[in-house]
């Protein structure tokens, strides 16, 4: 199965003092491929509002390896690098590329899902575990312990 990816353009207001993608601008646009990819699959930010839980996100860790410039064009995927049995937790992995198809950074985001009214961890609806097992896996997947039974 191949990743998840959108294109998007490193934007005037994504660059930092360096003249280069700022590191807040990385973690930016893989939450807008994360939502993309929800939405795509039938699951809009809409129906997470809808029945009050969302995904929150525990550590984020980028490696940075190349700079990318104003208005430079991005190839970005999404892959599954972990999910607990129940998919209470989960490990997301976002791959940067530059248009010539140089990796210029890698993310992965450790995270679960939350419930709004409660404000605790919960395990998805079955409908959303379903939509979580159709992101591709890395070839590193694990199984993680489930943050609630």
């Amino acid at each position: 199965m191949e990743p998840f990816s959108i294109r998007m353009r490193a934007r005037w207001a994504d660059m930092d003092h360096n003249a280069h993608l700022a590191n807040s601008a990385f973690l930016d646009m893989a939450v807008d491929v994360r939502m993309s990819f929800f939405l795509e699959t039938g699951f809009p930010p809409t129906e997470f509002a809808r029945r009050g839980f969302g995904p929150v996100v525990r550590r984020d860790e980028v490696d940075y390896l190349r700079e990318v410039r104003l208005l430079e064009e991005l190839t970005i995927t999404l892959e599954l690098a972990g999910m607990s049995e129940n998919g209470s937790r989960f490990r997301m992995a976002n791959n940067f590329y530059k248009a010539d198809g140089q990796p210029c950074a890698r993310l992965r985001t450790d995270g679960g899902w939350l419930d709004l009214a409660h404000r605790r961890l919960a395990v998805p609806p079955p409908d959303l575990l379903e939509i979580m097992n159709r992101i591709a896996r890395t070839d590193d997947f694990a199984v993680l312990p489930p943050s609630v039974k």
